[in-house]
C-alpha cells in the first residue's frame, strides 16, 4: 500500500507546555500504522513554539481522521493544522 508523507503544525494551549513530551505523547498516542516521523519546534510568536511534525502514514481512508483524532487527544495541544501531504518515495529495485 502506498504511503503518504504528511506535515503539520501543532499548537499548543500554552507557554509552558512541555513541546518534547507533548510531542512524545502525540507518537505513543498514534494508531492505525502512522508513524510520528520527525518533528522540530518552531517559533510562532511571543514566546510561543508550535510542533512542526512530519508524519507517515497509509494512503487508505480513515488515516486522516485517525492521526487527526490522536493528536487532538493529546493533553496541552490545542490546533492542529495540515500543511501538505505529499507520496512517500519508493525505492527502485
Amino acid at each position: 500500500m502506498p504511503r503518504l508523507t504528511l506535515r503539520a503544525k501543532i499548537l499548543p494551549t500554552g507557554t509552558e507546555i512541555d513541546l518534547d513530551n507533548a510531542a512524545k505523547k502525540i507518537g505513543a498516542s498514534l494508531k492505525d500504522g502512522i508513524v510520528l516521523s520527525k518533528y522540530t519546534k518552531e517559533p510562532l510568536a511571543f514566546g510561543l513554539y508550535f510542533i512542526n511534525a512530519e508524519f507517515s502514514l497509509d494512503d487508505k481512508e480513515g488515516q486522516m481522521d485517525s492521526l487527526e483524532n490522536s493528536v487532538r487527544s493529546v493533553e496541552g495541544i490545542g490546533e492542529f493544522e495540515v500543511l501538505g501531504v505529499s507520496r512517500a518515495s519508493v525505492g527502485a529495485k
